[in-house]
């Protein structure tokens, strides 16, 4: 069967697939910075008002289990907090996951949301995931920096942990 008729089709699906695959880092980057500026500024918000939080957190958002005041403590530190793990690329599977959980409980605390409220949370849950599932990108400091020496550690204490035996 002769297929040289697909071999134009092929190179350019090859080229298409190498831009893509190029884009990933500075894709992941673009997505770190919108989704951290988002929490980080809300955080902020809820900081400079601490008084008007701790009524929202009273009167308007029902976190289960725990006291408005814990809730209101616990999800403005993880707003300050995980974006700039989140944006650095350190520890950054940890942030998106606990920025996931800052957005879920959001949602599931809100008595009523509105659509377009409710569609941004489900953007920003979608790219979290997306960042837990296939990490931070080369341009992090998981990539650049902090897998290489987790790497050796590994590498370290298998090797003393084989020699032991």
């Amino acid at each position: 069967m002769n297929t040289t008729w697909l071999s134009p089709g092929l190179r350019l699906w090859r080229a298409v697939t190498a831009a893509l695959d190029s884009a990933r880092a500075p894709a992941a980057l673009i997505a770190r910075f919108y989704i951290a500026q988002v929490f980080f500024l809300a955080g902020l918000t809820k900081i400079r008002d601490w008084d008007t939080t701790l009524l929202l957190f009273t009167e308007e958002y029902k976190v289960p289990v725990l006291s408005p005041e814990v809730a209101a403590v616990m999800g403005t530190a993880g707003e300050l907090v995980l974006p700039v793990l989140l944006l650095l690329g350190l520890a950054g599977r940890f942030a998106a996951l606990g920025l996931g959980v800052v957005n879920a409980v959001a949602v599931i605390s809100l008595s009523e949301i509105a659509p377009a409220a409710l569609q941004q949370h489900i953007t920003w849950g979608v790219l979290l995931a997306v960042l837990a599932l296939y990490g931070m990108g080369r341009w992090s400091l998981d990539c650049g920096w902090l897998k290489p020496r987790v790497d050796r550690w590994m590498t370290a204490t298998t090797l003393a942990h084989t020699s032991l035996h």
